[in-house]
């Protein structure tokens, strides 16, 4: 039994915020679970390698080792031996940067951006599936409120 199942039965108004929040973390987990699963599957990757190459097509100019650990929001060190493996394989290159000649920049190669494409068709598609049981007018109410505790959040930590 998860711990949003354990508070199910708590009368309403009772733990409210904790239960909402428990409910948030149980969706994401769920659904990041079917990913990876997906991932390892059907491609033979992970979601840090997928994240890796999502980031980077994003930025076609390319990223620092830096840059691209704050978006993915891990470490430097992460990143590097995750790079290294996927410049091995022929899907990101690594180049001087030309604004800072001790920096590298990681850009995605031809391989990596066919690769990526294909992955990130099948990533959509598993999404939508997993949000299929939500109207469009849901799925757009749900982002709105998620927008609203997202900026929330961010006011909470400030």
């Amino acid at each position: 039994m998860d711990a949003e199942t354990g508070l199910a039965d708590l009368p309403p108004g009772h733990k409210d915020d904790l239960r909402l929040w428990l409910r948030l973390l149980t969706c994401a987990n769920l659904m990041e679970a079917d990913i990876r699963r997906r991932l390892r599957v059907q491609f033979n990757t992970t979601l840090p390698r997928f994240d890796l190459l999502a980031a980077l097509h994003r930025a076609p100019e390319g990223l620092t080792l830096g840059e691209v650990s704050r978006r993915m929001m891990v470490s430097n060190g992460n990143v590097t031996g995750l790079a290294a493996r996927l410049e091995q394989e022929g899907l990101v290159e690594r180049g001087l940067d030309a604004h800072d000649r001790r920096a590298f920049r990681l850009r995605l190669t031809e391989r990596g951006a066919r690769d990526f494409a294909r992955q990130s068709r099948a990533h959509e598609g598993w999404v939508n599936a997993l949000l299929a049981g939500l109207s469009a007018e849901e799925r757009a109410a749900l982002h709105g409120l998620l927008g609203r505790a997202k900026h929330s959040i961010r006011e909470g930590t400030a």
